[in-house]
């Protein structure tokens, strides 16, 4: 068992800035005191402990307050992604089974079809007196994400308390912890990066500045004029952060301390601009399933072993399964009290862990000083300015089309995002290109749709008849 986190830390720093939006800030106590009336108002709308709901909303301070409102009363929380279109959400919806969906403004639209609570109609709620754990539970599910799979249908992902607890100590032991931190948040609540950032505030008693939208100005004058310490980023938004700080001559202040770099390694000419910026940059690995981070390279071990993913945090294992003796390359596999222990919904079955390991389906290996290196993000993954986009779940909604016989999608190059979906058709019977992209906007996030539309004959398979993404690649 554990405190109620909310209710120790209002208690241990009760005058520290919580949460910083804007030009308004919370103190621990203040967000605890919103923490408690939110969980009556829940209460009132028969939400109490046990049940499961999901959010959808822009990431901004009442956000905050209905997510420690919802941990306060021990509800089950499934983050969804404003991004996605009705039809994605729907399925995540009906396959997390929640008994209610909390709408911030102009995002109830998306979820019609099911029992919606908006945020104003939550806030205008009377209040339900009922008494609230002061203890929590290890094992408790705090929080759900979705995670595309190689199936084409996401999975519903359990963090624990205890996933969040050792993510946490792992990030404090590796990264370091002082009063004085504040981390900048301007990568979305509803991914792990950003959900990790406010378990983290709770347990070290740290100041989370919180921004709806990453803005390459705002944060490079957070930076440069020292009112953050650390900022967690992906490679395409710290190119433009870099660009920017060196078109306005900005330098980091000395308070500022870290930024974590997560979504595919960081090109070395990045880190040397960095550098040139008094910028410290950490490279890390991670996902859903592992809580935040997994392994994390230092500042100091950046150029030296530029590419690389470094070490697992204190907490965790790493290890590589591989299908050859002779290669120095295989699936990573990861254990530790971070990793989930198990999905919800139609992979509730699949077990997680084999043997205690999660098979990351990720290639990759380790060097003889211990560092990992990632080859391949789970073989045919596309990763689009940060965003992970799965080939499967795009070759799903193409080949529903009745003109469209086979589908095949791999990743192209992009200036701007890193990578972008491009997708081949086998069609039974002329189709425009313009009425596939329209199913895709119809059916996917606009940053899963295809950019590049190619109609062949045929698409590359294996004696097994497996699609061969690589060959798609190489057609390109």
């Amino acid at each position: 068992m554990q405190p109620n986190w909310l209710a120790q830390r209002s208690y241990l720093t009760p005058d520290r800035i919580g949460l910083r939006f804007g030009e308004k800030e919370w103190t621990f106590h203040a967000l605890f005191q919103i923490a408690e009336k939110v969980a009556r108002k829940l209460a009132t709308h028969q939400l109490v402990a046990g049940e499961r709901v999901a959010i959808l909303a822009p990431s901004n301070a009442e956000l905050i307050h209905v997510i420690y409102g919802c941990m306060h009363a021990r509800l089950e929380i499934v983050f969804l992604n404003n991004r996605l279109s009705p039809y994605e959400l729907a399925y995540q919806i009906e396959d997390a089974d929640v008994k209610m969906v909390l709408a911030g403004d102009g995002a109830a639209e998306k979820v019609a079809d099911f029992p919606t609570l908006s945020f104003a109609e939550l806030f205008a709620s009377d209040e339900t007196m009922v008494a609230f754990a002061a203890e929590w539970d290890e094992q408790q599910t705090i929080s759900i994400m979705y995670t595309s799979g190689t199936t084409g249908f996401p999975k519903g992902v359990r963090q624990t308390l205890q996933n969040h607890t050792y993510s946490a100590m792992g990030s404090a032991l590796n990264l370091g912890l002082a009063e004085q931190d504040v981390w900048l948040c301007a990568v979305p609540i509803f991914h792990i990066s950003g959900f990790s950032i406010l378990m983290r505030s709770l347990l070290y008693g740290m100041t989370v500045c919180l921004y709806e939208k990453f803005d390459e100005a705002s944060c490079a004058h957070e930076i440069a004029n020292g009112t953050v310490t650390k900022m967690s980023i992906v490679g395409v938004a710290l190119e433009r952060m870099l660009t920017y700080m060196e078109q306005h001559q900005l330098v980091a202040h000395l308070n500022f301390t870290t930024i974590l770099a997560g979504g595919g390694p960081v090109p070395v000419s990045y880190l040397e601009r960095a550098q040139a910026l008094h910028l410290r940059v950490s490279q890390t690995y991670g996902m859903t399933e592992t809580s935040s981070q997994t392994a994390t390279l230092s500042n100091e071990d950046a150029m030296r072993k530029a590419g690389s993913a470094g070490k697992p945090l204190f907490f965790n294992q790493i290890r590589i399964e591989k299908s050859d003796p002779s290669s120095r390359e295989g699936e990573i596999c990861i254990r530790g009290p971070h990793v989930t222990p198990g999905y919800i919904g139609r992979f509730s079955d699949k077990a997680s862990l084999e043997d205690g390991w999660l098979k990351t389906g990720d290639i990759g290996y380790i060097d003889e000083e211990g560092f990992l290196y990632v080859i391949d993000r789970r073989a045919d993954l596309i990763i689009s300015g940060g965003e992970n986009i799965y080939p499967a779940e795009i070759e799903a909604v193409l080949v529903a089309h009745p003109s469209v016989q086979d589908a095949g999608v791999c990743a192209v190059e992009d200036e701007k995002w890193g990578q972008v979906p491009a997708a081949f058709v086998v069609l039974k019977e002329e189709c425009d290109v313009s009425v596939l992209q329209e199913l895709c906007y119809q059916r996917l996030a606009r940053y899963k749709v295809p950019k590049v539309f190619k109609s062949v004959p045929s698409l590359p398979r294996n004696g097994a008849n497996k699609l061969m993404r690589r060959k798609l690649k190489e057609w390109l």
